[in-house]
């Protein structure tokens, strides 16, 4: 079938349909995720798999995934990867069984780890003007923001109008127009250089983060001490021990290790990995919490949650308007800051504390969230520069994955091991809370400090600062 080179609109749609598929899925589980458990009778802990083996492959993937595209070429892999997501949320949908759904979840985020990066790497060929890029860009960020924001309602309302399968169901309407209009709309890009995929890499990555996820997920149920929960991390242990002797010696490697000599590099995925673990921690925590602890239907926790997702979109449009008066370092300390101490508030929750007390901590958390995320994203790139864009994006994006993945699983745990659930509430959010704190003096020492020191020193030819504009998108 012929690419039709007009129509930008199509362009836009056909791309970001994946990425409105993973940002729903990423959120309509949190509100689904009581009923599942009734309905498919499965504990805390299955439930915590199905959340997390989604984000488990996904994460795991992602650069391997990025690697693959340069290598077959971005549409293709982006077709491969809605195709296997839309298959695996059938799947979902028609599960009989919590571990039948947990294998659909880790199928489907193998697909999102493919068709992820390959979107981006579109969208940057399909608008080749710097200008038109930079409105696509926003626009397409609204749209993805957005369907982060209304996963939880939307979810809400479907769960309770329709049924758990519909949140999955929804992804083939979705999927099956992105590929139809990727085909007639969106160009191939070139297949870039034919690089080694560092497979072996890559595998005892998977393995590493896989014993991880286990230890973390099965140790409230088996108990830390059991045999399979100390294998498991054990396993962790020697799989991250052997990635990093292997990338000290290999010539292809699995991450650009040389970028996180650079403080501000290090110090934004530093953020964005315990940002990640916190606000999908929170997620993932108070969608139990209203309906478990406060009764609430689905309908009603996913309209409870939304003062957490609402803001997101439009923090970001303040940040797009406030980042050319601010340093980056700054802002992205400061709103890490609030979001510690609306959490921390939140550890003094009882069955008495009025809902609006609940809404206004996390209104706060998600108006400092929608600055956070692109504030420590500029920092990235005005640390690894212009030339390291593409590959620091991909780090930035997998390590912020390995975060949700680290963070779901560690509330799970410590929701599981409560005696009830306003007490495990309180403390997921103290731990929450000292995340966003430990966050605050990462981005303090790591981001501001170094921006600040750079900033007093005058730029001669050979050390000359990205420009600007450069944070701004």
């Amino acid at each position: 079938m012929p690419v039709n080179e007009g129509r930008p609109a199509m362009k836009i749609t056909a791309l970001a349909a994946g990425f409105v598929m993973a940002g729903l899925d990423a959120t309509v589980m949190q509100v689904a995720g009581a009923t599942i458990q009734e309905r498919l009778n499965a504990s805390l802990t299955q439930l915590t798999w199905a959340v997390d083996g989604y984000v488990l492959t996904f994460a795991a993937l992602l650069m391997l995934a990025g690697g693959l595209a340069d290598r077959v070429g971005a549409r293709t892999v982006y077709l491969w990867g809605m195709a296997i997501f839309v298959a695996a949320s059938l799947a979902s949908a028609l599960a009989p069984t919590i571990e039948l759904l947990i294998a659909a979840r880790l199928l489907q985020g193998a697909g999102a780890a493919l068709f992820m990066p390959s979107s981006l790497a579109l969208l940057v060929h399909a608008f080749p003007d710097p200008r038109e890029r930079t409105r696509v860009l926003g626009l397409w960020s609204a749209i993805v923001s957005s369907s982060v924001a209304l996963g939880p309602t939307v979810g809400g309302i479907m769960v309770s109008a329709l049924g758990w399968q519909s949140i999955f169901l929804i992804n083939l309407p979705v999927g099956l127009l992105g590929m139809t209009l990727t085909r007639r709309f969106v160009a191939r890009a070139d297949a870039g250089q034919k690089a080694s995929l560092a497979v072996p890499g890559h595998a005892t990555l998977i393995v590493a983060l896989a014993a991880l996820s286990f230890a973390l997920i099965e140790g409230p149920q088996r108990g830390w001490t059991s045999a399979a929960v100390l294998a498991a991390a054990a396993t962790t242990v020697i799989a991250t021990a052997l990635l990093l002797v292997r990338e000290r010696r290999a010539r292809t490697t699995v991450m650009p290790w040389t970028l996180f000599r650079g403080p501000r590099f290090a110090g934004a995925n530093a953020v964005g990995f315990l940002f990640n673990a916190a606000f999908y921690g929170v997620l993932f925590l108070v969608g139990l919490y209203f309906q478990h602890a406060r009764g609430a239907s689905p309908l009603r926790a996913g309209l409870e949650i939304l003062p957490l997702t609402v803001f997101l979109p439009l923090s970001n449009i303040t940040f797009a308007r406030i980042s050319a008066r601010f340093a980056n370092g700054p802002l992205l300390s400061i709103s890490l800051l609030v979001a510690a101490a609306a959490s921390l508030a939140m550890a003094a929750i009882s069955p008495a504390t009025p809902y609006w007390q609940v809404a206004l901590a996390l209104a706060v958390t998600g108006i400092a969230g929608g600055i956070i995320s692109p504030a420590m994203t500029a920092a990235m790139v005005d640390a690894a520069g212009p030339e390291n864009g593409n590959v620091a994006g991909a780090v930035l994006n997998a390590n912020r994955q390995v975060g949700t993945l680290v963070g779901i699983a560690v509330i799970g745990a410590m929701l599981a091991a409560a005696p009830d659930w306003t007490t495990g509430t309180a403390e997921a959010f103290l731990a929450i809370g000292i995340a966003y704190l430990v966050a605050t003096v990462a981005a303090w020492r790591l981001i501001a400090k170094p921006e600040r020191r750079a900033a007093l020193v005058p730029a001669g030819p050979a050390t000359a600062q990205p420009t600007p504009a450069l944070s701004r998108h």
